[in-house]
């Protein structure tokens, strides 16, 4: 590590991340964070890198990514280069259930966009 890399506290992490101080210890404890280094007073003290992990996870739970599989993906990075396999596995699961969930979703768009134009022809009938 950079002597010179910056490095951020818990409140400016939440401030960057939106992400509440509890919920960031609790990415912590339950191993989703990789070791987060600590000042000579024992504050968090994240890093550049830090950011960039936690901007992925936010992206795993956009997916709908289950926080059990988000640490399963975690302790696969901690592992090292062997997981690589496992680790594109369970991107690629999770890639099939977003398909299938945009899908769901753009059936249900059309649905409703049919309604909508249904109604605003009434609409415009009646006046």
């Amino acid at each position: 590590m950079s002597l010179t890399q910056t490095r951020y506290t818990i409140s400016e992490v939440e401030a960057r991340t939106g992400l509440t101080q509890h919920t960031l210890r609790w990415y912590e404890r339950i191993g989703l964070m990789p070791h987060v280094d600590r000042s000579h007073s024992g504050q968090r003290r994240f890093s550049d890198e830090d950011l960039h992990w936690l901007a992925f996870v936010g992206k795993l739970r956009a997916t709908g990514m289950s926080v059990a599989d988000m640490v399963a993906y975690a302790e696969l990075v901690r592992e090292g280069e062997h997981t690589v396999d496992q680790r594109r596995e369970l991107l690629e699961r999770t890639r099939r259930e977003v398909r299938a969930r945009i899908t769901e979703l753009t059936d249900a768009l059309a649905v409703l966009d049919f309604k909508i134009d249904l109604y605003t022809g009434k609409a415009a009938a009646r006046q």
